[in-house]
Order: C-alpha cells, then structure tokens, then sequence
C-alpha cells in the first residue's frame, strides 16, 4: 500500500494542473446537478420497519385508502386574550373566516373548524382547527405556505394569539449557522498555531471545503431521488469537514517532516502520500466500515445518514490523497516553516547526507528524528508514572459514564424545539387547554375481518382502552368502507415522552390477547407517539449488539495493521471507555438538564433515539483514526530497532502535535453544529465533540502510553499462526524505508545503536 501511494502522490505533484482540473470540474458538475435537481421529499425519518407502530400505520394506508396518513398538516391553534373566551362573537367570526380561507387552495384537504370538531378547551381559552393537504410538506409550494400564513395573520389581526404545530409550516433547522463558522475559524487558528505559515494552515481548510462541497452537492442532487434530508447532509458536512481537515493536516505535516529531512519537494510528497496517506486510507476505512455497518440496524433514516457520511468520508480520503499533493507542488516552499524557508531545510540536507555516507549516525537515532519536544516530555512523563496515570484515566471516565446507565431514548418533537418557534408556542398552549397528553394522542387500528360480529368487537375494544387507566378520552371509532377495520384515537393524561406513556402504551397492549379472544379482533397501537416509543425501544435494543459488532471490528482491523494482539485489545477497551463516557455526559446535559441552558436546550428530555448508535459508529472511526496516526509512529520505530519505552516516546515526538491539533479541529467542528436549531444535529454534535476530548486526550495520549509502558515487548506480540494468517498491510512505510534521509538525533539521546527487527512473536 505505502509503494502505490507513494507513486500516486508523485504523480498527483507530477501532473498538479490536471489534478486540480479534475477536482474542479467535479465540483462544477457536482454544483450545476445540485442547483438543478428537484427539492428532497419526506424521508420518513420516524419510521422504522417490522414495529408494530410501523405495521398498523401501513395498514391504516392499505385499508383506509385516501386517509391522506402522509400528507402535509397544520393545527392552528387560537387563544383568547385574557378572560376572553374564543367562542365570544367576533373571536368566532375570526375563527370561520380562518376556516373558510384556509380551506380553499388547490392542495388543501380540508380544514376543519374547531366548532365543529369539538376542539375547544373546557374554558374555552384555546381552540385549534386542523389544516390537511393532498401533498406531503416537501411537496407544498410557496404559493401554499403563503397562502395559510396570510389566513393566520388575518386571524392575528383580530385580537386572537395564533400559533402553528405541524409541517405544513415548520421551518428548516440551521445547520449551525455563527456558530459553525466560529467553529472553522478556530480550527484555522489552530493550524495556524500549529504549522506556523499561513499556506500550511490554508491548505487543510481549503481541501476540506471542497470536499465538502463535493460531498453536499452530491446529496443535494441525489436528494429527491433518495429521499435525503437536511439532516442527513449536515450530518455528512459534519463528519466531511473534521476529518476532511484532519486527513490533509497529517499529510501537509509529514511533508514538511520529509523536507526538513533533506528531501525534495517531489520525494517529500510522495513519501507524505506512502505513509500519512497510508495511515489516512486505513484511518477513513474503519469510518467508511463504521458508518456503513449503520444499515444493519434496519432504520432507513440512520441507514441514509450513514451511507452519506461514509461517501463523504471517501471523498475527503481521495482529496488528501491526490489535490493535497497537487496544491503542495503548486506552493512547494510555502507550507515550509519561516526557519526552513530561510535555507534550514536545505542545510538539513546536506548535514544528513553527510552522516548517511560516514555512518555516524546509527538507525535508531536516524529513525527518531528531531529533539525533545512537548509530546516527548509527556510521553516521559507518562513512562515515569504508568500505574497512577492508567488508574486515573479509567477512574475519571468510569465516573463520567454513570449517567448512561440511566439512558432513556426518544424522538423529542415540538416541546424541545426553543420557545421563539410558533411550534413550540401551539404545543404549549394545547398542554394547557387540553392536557399534556393531547399531543400525542394514540392511533388504534382494529382488524374485524375475522370477527363473527365487527361492531361488537369494535365497541368491546374501544371500552377497554377507554377504561384502562392512564386514558382521558377516547374517539368515536371510524368504520372503513368495507366494514373490516375501525380506527379510533386515545388521548394519554401524561406528555408523550413521559415513562407514564410507555408504559401506558404496554400496558394497552397487554390487554390485547384477552380482547382478541373475546371478539375475534385484531388490534395494533400506533401514531406518532406509538412509533416513537417502538423505535426508540427498537434502538436501544440494537444498541448493546451494534456495539460488540463495532469493537470486534475494531480489534481485527488492529490486529491487521499493528500485528498484535494486546494493542488492539488496549484500543478497544479505551473507544469503550470514551464512548460511555460521553454517552454519560449527553444524558447529564440533554436528559438531567445539568447545564443545558448553556447550550440552547429548552428543557430536558429524552435522548434523541437515533443518537446513540450513530455516536457509537462515528466515535469508533475517529477513536481508530488517533490510534493508527499515533501508534503508528511508535511501531514504525520499535520495527527499527528501538526498545518500546524509545518508540513510544519517539511516536509522541513525531505525532503527539499533529494529533493534538487534529483533535482541537475536530472539537471545534463538532461543537459548531451545537448552535443547530435541530435538536439531533445539537445532540450529535456535543456528543461528537465530547467524545473526541475524551478519546483523543484522555485515552490516546494518557492512557495508551502508560498501557503500552506496563506491557513493553509484549505489547507487539502476534501468535505465528495469526501471523501467518492475516496479510501485511505496510502502513508504516517500511517498504519505502531506504527513501528516508537520515536525521540528526534528539537532544534528549534516547537512541541507541539498534539493527531493524520484527515485532516479537510466539
């Protein structure tokens, strides 16, 4: 592998204008198929199937044909001044005109006057009329929207307070709007910090911009035909940029590292390309796998997210890979350091060719490279005191993942968005007209097919439910036309996310063997709360399962590339440790309320119920990205000869800054999205950015070093007949070895004379 990306990234040097050609002209395709395509429609993002919610709301489309079940709807809620009542003479009169108006469009199903549909609070404070549509929300033009939106403001005019729930009118979240430009600007001042040139520093943010663009072009074009959302393609924003950034930064960094060695601008980039690359296309597979391996929880929404922050993640690979090169071959000398563009790479070359030819230098401080610097001194640090700092790092994230033991999951709906929406305001205000549980009602479906007297056994039915505890009111049931199947709606006393309603939803269902002996009848509970409870049931389940898959994953894939066994044990016990830790944080935060008003979030509730296995895919790739681009150091200088204690300060020495830095960007990526307006984007996000603190600082470079100090040899050994078994994968750059241009010792004289040699074995 180092062989063939060594000739790519030459190449890529080589012939840089047709490189950058090429990237051009696909982000102009990309760009015109995405200003030309079509508007994304529903992706049915609460829709899981082989649940019993998603199995009677299919049979509610099969048997009540024309029920409109996914078209777009509006509940217009209108609330009379203080000790008003809106059914007074002209409140009402507003009200019928609202009806009138809003009925009458091309588009419109109907709309249906409060009045008529007993939908007014016992004091008759609120009231609320529902709008439906042919089309589902996507599908409305803005001639519809305009058209209710000028109803509801004439409604406004009168004196009435009107506010809107449903998606006949909800607005698009922002993917992070200030919030995520912050974001991107710390990350270049910290590639500023970092390389010390401005070039060096634009180049990551330049290549991941257009990766980017390349990746959000494509979802947009593709977005009607797959049914792809805004979430999902910020999402694949997300993930693209940060490892976007990352992947081009260690490129950029081991290029200038081979030009200091003495190498010339064509060598140094191909050699960045053999080994940062070889370790980016590693590091980007195991996100690819991770992010892939989400269809297998059988949820369309997480699937398509998945899929799409997997291509955007190959795109950023084949960007680093190829226009990094390219634009480093257009500014050669400018991504250098002040001191090497002064003549100090230069020089550098020719002391080390002089050491080369008389042998002064032995391999293991040729390997080692440059002197002390604050990654080595950690290193050493953390060498001195390995017990104490192992202890530490698993106290101290045991501790922050307690709270996950108490993971509750949901799907928040119009309570958790902020108190400026309209949405928010019509769902608080039908809480207090007509309970907590109006908003969420649940949808009974009755199959009488089989039922020797239907109307019995529907009316057996619907006194049941209405006598089970829990339940405040219940519809009238609604007969299809064939006569076979009824539907009638629960209204709960408690709010949609409260455990009460769960467990109301289990125990109706309980009730259904007896019911179905007594009357012959079939019946199935769904409805947006229903569904909701199911998938997050269904998620929580997949959750544990999902897990095992990913570390099992994560230890082969080690296993391949580090030739060991306990390293990719130690790997996979540290991504374990960073993920409940900030699953922890995220129900501390977002479900206990502990600091939430820090982040913009409204109130407390359940964990979004997609969160979590997406966190555990997502973390698993990164986790795997620092192992690789750290431990890969550490092996390529124990493979040469350094005792460990010398190769794991030499891989701190050569990747501890670059990592740092990766993780500092990647936070700050992350935490841009926070600002989103849509609660899974600001879940995600903080989860992501917690996450990478805690597996890029906390595992990696504590609690990797002191494990690796407490294992020594041992560390490296691979039982022969695995050794045999697995392929060799040079991710180290062993294959270009004789490439490399000798360098000066470290001031600290950690090498020794040592001959290259295998890792230990069996």
């Amino acid at each position: 592998m180092a062989t063939f990306l060594y000739r790519m990234g030459r190449a890529a040097f080589g012939r840089r204008r047709l490189v950058l050609l090429l990237w051009a002209v696909l982000l102009g395709v990309a760009g015109a198929a995405a200003a030309k395509a079509p508007p994304a429609g529903d992706d049915g993002t609460s829709f899981m199937p082989g649940i019993e919610a998603q199995r009677a709301f299919d049979l509610i489309g099969e048997r009540f044909p024309g029920s409109d079940a996914d078209g777009a709807s509006a509940r217009v809620v209108f609330i009379a001044p203080g000790g008003e009542k809106v059914t007074a003479g002209e409140h009402r009169a507003a009200v019928d005109a609202f009806v009138a108006d809003a009925g009458d469009g091309p588009r419109v199903a109907g709309a249906v006057s409060p009045f008529a549909a007993d939908a007014v609070s016992e004091d008759a404070s609120v009231a609320y009329a529902t709008v439906t549509y042919k089309v589902g929300s996507a599908d409305l033009t803005d001639a519809d929207r305009s058209a209710l939106e000028a109803a509801v403001d004439e409604a406004r005019d009168s004196g009435l307070t009107v506010e809107v729930g449903g998606n006949a009118l909800a607005s698009q979240p922002a993917a992070g709007g200030a919030a995520e430009a912050v974001g991107i600007g710390l990350a270049a001042v910290v590639l500023l910090i970092t390389f010390g040139s401005l070039a060096a520093a634009g180049l990551p943010l330049l290549t991941a911009v257009v990766g980017v663009g390349i990746s959000i072009c494509a979802i947009l074009a593709l977005g009607s035909a797959l049914g792809l959302s805004m979430t999902t393609g910020t999402l694949a924003s997300m993930l693209g940029l940060a490892v976007g950034i990352d992947y081009a930064l260690f490129v950029v960094s081991r290029y200038r590292e081979e030009r200091e060695r003495g190498h010339a601008a064509r060598e140094a980039a191909g050699l960045a390309v053999g080994t940062a690359g070889s370790a980016v296309v590693f590091a980007g597979l195991t996100v690819v796998i991770a992010l892939a391996g989400l269809s297998v929880v059988g949820v369309p929404m997480l699937t398509k997210m998945g899929l799409c922050a997997a291509g955007a993640v190959v795109v950023a690979v084949l960007v680093a890979l190829t226009l990094v090169p390219a634009l480093l071959a257009m500014w050669p000398e400018a991504v250098l350091s002040r001191t090497a563009r002064r003549g100090g790479s230069h020089t550098t070359g020719e002391r080390t060719a002089v050491e080369h030819t008389t042998g002064e230098r032995t391999t293991g401080e040729r390997r080692t490279g440059a002197a002390d610097n604050g990654g080595s001194r950690w290193a050493r640090f953390v060498l001195r005191r390995p017990v104490a700092v192992l202890l530490a790092c698993v106290a101290g994230l045991g501790v922050l993942a307690l709270p996950a033991a108490d993971l509750q999951l949901g799907m928040p709906g119009d309570e958790a968005k902020p108190v400026t929406t309209t949405e928010r305001r019509a769902y608080d205000a039908l809480a207090d007209g007509f309970g907590p549980g109006f908003n969420g009602p649940l949808t009974i479906v009755a199959d009488v097919r089989d039922a020797a007297d239907p109307q019995a056994a529907v009316a057996a039915i619907a006194s049941r439910i209405e006598g089970t505890d829990g339940v405040v009111s219940l519809s009238p049931p609604q007969l299809n036309g064939a006569g076979d199947t009824a539907l009638f709606s629960a209204v709960p006393a408690t709010a949609p996310n409260d455990e009460r309603t769960k467990e109301l939803v289990q125990t109706i269902r309980a009730e259904r063997p007896g019911l179905e002996d007594e009357t012959g009848a079939v019946f199935e509970v769904t409805g947006s709360t229903a569904m909701n409870i199911d998938v997050a049931q269904a998620l929580q389940d997949a959750l544990v399962p999902y897990l095992a898959v990913v570390m099992l994953l994560s230890l082969l894939l080690l296993m391949l590339v580090f030739r060991s066994v306990l390293v990719p044990l130690k790997a996979a016990f540290g991504f374990l440790l960073s993920v409940l830790a900030s699953l922890g944080v995220v129900v501390a935060v977002f479900q206990w309320g502990w600091g939430a008003g820090l982040l913009g979030v409204e109130q407390a509730d359940p964990i979004m119920s997609l969160m979590p296995v997406f966190l555990v895919g997502i973390v698993f790739g990164l986790a795997m990205d620092y192992e690789v681009f750290l431990v890969s150091r550490m092996r390529e200088a124990y493979v040469h000869g350094e005792r460990p204690a010398q190769a794991v300060v030499g891989g701190f020495r050569h990747s501890a800054r670059v990592v740092v830095a990766a993780a500092v960007i990647m936070i700050a990526v992350f935490s841009g999205f926070v600002g989103s307006g849509e609660s899974m984007i600001k879940t995600i996000g903080f989860g992501l950015a917690v996450a990478v603190l805690f597996d890029a600082f906390v595992v990696r470079m504590a609690l990797v070093p002191a494990v690796l100090a407490l294992l020594g040899d041992r560390a490296w050994w691979l039982p022969r007949p695995l050794d045999r078994l697995l392929p060799r994968v040079d991710i180290e750059g062993t294959g270009l070895a004789g490439r490399s241009a000798p360098v000066r010792a470290p001031a600290g004289g950690d090498a020794q004379p040592q001959e290259p040699r295998e890792a230990a074995r069996t």
